[in-house]
C-alpha cells in the first residue's frame, strides 16, 4: 500500500504502485524518494508514518515526522519551522549515538515539515511488561546499566530527553539493546494563538513532558538533567510494579510518590531509587554518572553479577504498534547477553573489588581491567567482546552484496581478515563484531557502529570515520594513518600501538591519556583542532 501525506486527503490508501493519490491527487512519493506506506500513530503535532526510502537499494523501511501547523499565517508557520528545526537539530547533535535513531533527512514540502529517522523495530518497556510481567531487582539494574550510560552522553551533548518513560523505550529486536526514542521538542500543535503578555508562545509552550514521569521542576518550565533522573526512576517504578504514576498514591505532604512497599527489593536499591525520586531537585542525583557510581556499591554486584543474561521469551509473531515513532517486532525466543557500555562497566567494577578485596597481585586500572569473566572475554583494554556470540561469518562479496541490498546490521559477525578496501559502509552496525586484520582502507564508515568491536591491527587507513561510534573498541595495533575520526566517539576504546599519524580528530571524544597510548606526529589534527605532538 502507498499512503497519501495529504493532512485532508479523504481516502489516502492507495494501490502500492500508484505515483499519485486517486482520492485528492497529491503526489505519493515524498520528495521523489520516500514512500509512505501506512499510519503509525497521530498526535497534536501532527502524524508518523512506516516508509520505504526508494532513493536506496533494497527499499529500506524508515520513519517519517509530519508536522502539521494548524494555521497558515506567516507567524504560525514560522513558529513550526522553529519547533521543526530544534528537533533536526538535537537529533543531528546525538545521532550517533547506536542507541538513538538517526536522523536521515529533514525538509519542507507545500508548508509541511517532514522528519525522516532510522526505523527501530522491537518492543518497548511498556509492551515488555504487559506481555511478560514485572522485573526483579536484577532486571532493574540491568536495564540501569544499560541507559544510564547513554542518558550520560545525552546530556554531555546538553539535550535534556524531558520525556523519558516506558513508551519511549525500544529494546530493538536485531540485537536486543535499549534504543532511546522520542526527543522532540514538536508535541503540541502549533496554534495561531497570540503572544500572551507573559510573552510565552506556542514556541516556548511546547512539551513539558508525560504528568507522573516530569518532575516539579520541569512541570514548571525549569528542566535540568536531574530532571530525565526522575523520570528514569519513576520508570524503574513501572519496571517493579507494573504502575503508573496515575495508579500510585502519592504523599499529600511532600508530593512524593508511596512506592516502597510496593516492591520486594534491597534497602540499597531502594534508597538509589529514592534519591532518583527526590521532589527536590537540589537533593536529587545531578547526574546519570552519580547514579552509576551509587549502582557500584558490594551488595548490588554479587546480584547483578548472577543476571548478565536477559532472557527474552516473547514469541515470533508481528504486531504494529501505534505509538509516534517505530512499528515493533517481538523478538525471537533466545537468550541474549546484554552487551551494553553500563553492563561492562559495572562487570569490570564487580572484578575490580574482588581483587582490592583479595589484595590479589598486579596492577588495576580505576574502570576495574582485570581478567574477563565467564560470559565474555576481556580485550585489552577491559572492555567486554561477546565471543560466543561472534559466530557468523560472511565472505567480502556477500558483505558487500548484502550492503547493496539495504542491509545494515552486521552485528556480532565475525569479519576479520576481509578485503572492504574503499568500500562504501557507511551507517552501518558492527557492534561487537571481529574485524582484526580487516582491510577497511579508505572505506566510507562515516556514523557506523563500532562499540565494542575488535579492531586489533585492522587497516583503517585514510578511512571516513567522521562521527563513528568507537565505546570499548579495541583498536589496538590499528593503522588509522591519514583516517577522518572527526566527531569520532572514541571514549573507552583501547588506542594501544594505534597509528594516529596524520588523523583528523576534531571534536572527537577522547582523552589525553588515550592519545599518550597511540603514535602521533605532528600531522595528526587533535580535537581542539590543531595540529601537532601534545
Amino acid at each position: 500500500m502507498s499512503y497519501c501525506l495529504n493532512p485532508i486527503c479523504p481516502n489516502p490508501e492507495n494501490l502500492v504502485n500508484s505515483q499519485s493519490c486517486q482520492s485528492c491527487g497529491s503526489q505519493l512519493l515524498l520528495r521523489d524518494r520516500y514512500q509512505a506506506i501506512k499510519p503509525l500513530g497521530q498526535g497534536g503535532f501532527g502524524a508518523t508514518f512506516l516508509a520505504n526510502d526508494r532513493g536506496l537499494p533494497g527499499e529500506p523501511s524508515c520513519v517519517i515526522k509530519q508536522l502539521r501547523p494548524s494555521g497558515s499565517a506567516p507567524h504560525v508557520l514560522q513558529m513550526a519551522r522553529e519547533l521543526f528545526e530544534r528537533e533536526a537539530k538535537t537529533l543531528g547533535k546525538i545521532g550517533n549515538h547506536p542507541q538513538v535513531p538517526r536522523l536521515l533527512d529533514y525538509f519542507e514540502d507545500h508548508e509541511q515539515f517532514y522528519l525522516v529517522q532510522e526505523y527501530i523495530s522491537g518492543d518497548t518497556l511498556q509492551e515488555e511488561v504487559k506481555l511478560n510481567g514485572i522485573l526483579t531487582e536484577t532486571g532493574v539494574k540491568q536495564f540501569l546499566s544499560e541507559i544510564l550510560p547513554l542518558l550520560q552522553y545525552i546530556h554531555e551533548q546538553k539535550v535534556i530527553h524531558r520525556d523519558i518513560k516506558p513508551a519511549n523505550l525500544i529494546r530493538r529486536t536485531q540485537d536486543a539493546r535499549m534504543v532511546l526514542i522520542d526527543f522532540g521538542a514538536v508535541k503540541n500543535q502549533v496554534t495561531q494563538g497570540a503572544i500572551s503578555q507573559s510573552g510565552q508562545t506556542a514556541l516556548t509552550a511546547y512539551a513539558i513532558g508525560t504528568p507522573g514521569f516530569a518532575p516539579p521542576e520541569q512541570m514548571a518550565m525549569r528542566p535540568v538533567y536531574a530532571s530525565d533522573i526522575y523520570a528514569l526512576g519513576v520508570t524503574c517504578i513501572y519496571l517493579l510494579t507494573s504502575k503508573t504514576p496515575k495508579d500510585l498514591d502519592y504523599n499529600p505532604n511532600t508530593g512524593e510518590m508511596i512506592w516502597e512497599q510496593l516492591v520486594q527489593v534491597s534497602d540499597h536499591l531502594s534508597n538509589v531509587l529514592r534519591k532518583m525520586l527526590d521532589v527536590s531537585v537540589r537533593n536529587r542525583y545531578q547526574s546519570a554518572a552519580e547514579v552509576l557510581r551509587a549502582l557500584e556499591i558490594e551488595p548490588y554486584l554479587e546480584s547483578l553479577a548472577k543476571g548478565l543474561l536477559i532472557k527474552s521469551d516473547t514469541g515470533s509473531k508481528e504486531r504494529t504498534h501505534n505509538h509516534l515513532e517505530n512499528s515493533a517486532v517481538l523478538c525471537n525466543n533466545s537468550s541474549v547477553a546484554v552487551t551494553s557500555a553500563g553492563v561492562a562497566q559495572v562487570a569490570a567494577a564487580i572484578r575490580a573489588r574482588r581483587a582490592k578485596a583479595a589484595e590479589a597481585a598486579g596492577s588495576h586500572h580505576a574502570s576495574g581491567m582485570g581478567k574477563s569473566t565467564t560470559l565474555a572475554n576481556s580485550n585489552s583494554n577491559g572492555s567486554q567482546v561477546q565471543n560466543s556470540k561472534v559466530e557468523r561469518k560472511l565472505d567480502t562479496q556477500g558483505l558487500l552484496t548484502a550492503y547493496q541490498k539495504g542491509r545494515r546490521d552486521f552485528a556480532l559477525h565475525n569479519l576479520s581478515l576481509l578485503n572492504l578496501q574503499g568500500a562504501d559502509l557507511s551507517g552501518t552496525n558492527f557492534h561487537s563484531t571481529q574485524l582484526q586484520k580487516t582491510n577497511l582502507q579508505g572505506a566510507n564508515l562515516h556514523n557506523s557502529d563500532f562499540g565494542r568491536a575488535s579492531l586489533s591491527k585492522a587497516n583503517l587507513k585514510d578511512a571516513n570515520l567522521t562521527k563513528a561510534y568507537f565505546n570499548h573498541a579495541d583498536l589496538e595495533g590499528a593503522d588509522l594513518r591519514g583516517a577522518d575520526l572527526s566527531n569520532a566517539y572514541l571514549s573507552n576504546a583501547n588506542l594501544r600501538g594505534a597509528n594516529l599519524c596524520g588523523a583528523n580528530l576534531t571534536s572527537a571524544k577522547i582523552s589525553d591519556e588515550q592519545l599518550a597510548l597511540a603514535k602521533t606526529n605532528w600531522m595528526t589534527i587533535r580535537p581542539n583542532g590543531k595540529r601537532g605532538l601534545l
